[in-house]
């Protein structure tokens, strides 16, 4: 609300707009721009309308639900802001037009399809070719649509209790 004043502290009351540790939040509350480790700054639920929801705390994490449906566990050190990002209503907003995303600094979007074979792997041929490949191929040949490219190993795969749907 317009005049209302935000507090970034510790101690800070459980209100719209407040930042504090994860460790002072009840459960059950809805927060955005989540630190992914302390002191890192918010990375998580930033974008307009997202939020993310605090499902329980033990030991020294607290498992949050993501706006993508992505459960995990956060340091309970972790700051995050309470209560929704605003500018709901930013995805139902029709561009009408492809100068309004020009505008935005959005380029187009050539298939791979239509390049040259020296610019995308897909590229080429006489006419309308079929890819040519096991799998479809990002321009720099690795693989795209639907093929997990997270690596196995990475540290923060223990802290991620269930994965998204992809």
């Amino acid at each position: 609300m317009v005049g209302e004043s935000v507090i970034s502290d510790f101690e800070a009351p459980i209100k719209q707009g407040n930042a504090l540790p994860l460790r002072n939040m009840p459960l059950g509350t809805e927060v955005h721009n989540v630190e992914l480790q302390p002191g890192a700054g918010g990375q998580l639920a930033r974008a307009a309308g997202s939020l993310a929801q605090i499902v329980a705390k033990e030991g020294n994490y607290a498992t949050l639900r993501l706006p993508s449906g992505e459960v995990r566990f956060v340091s309970l050190n972790c700051w995050g802001t309470v209560g929704q990002v605003g500018n709901i209503e930013a995805s139902i907003i029709s561009i009408g037009k492809a100068g309004r995303n020009r505008w935005l600094g959005k380029r187009p979007k050539v298939r791979g399809s239509v390049k040259n074979p020296v610019d995308h792997p897909h590229g080429g041929g006489e006419g309308r070719c079929p890819i040519g490949r096991s799998r479809p191929v990002t321009p720099w040949g690795k693989p795209a649509l639907g093929v997990k490219t997270r690596k196995a190993k990475r540290y923060s795969s223990s802290l991620i209790i269930r994965r998204r749907k992809s």
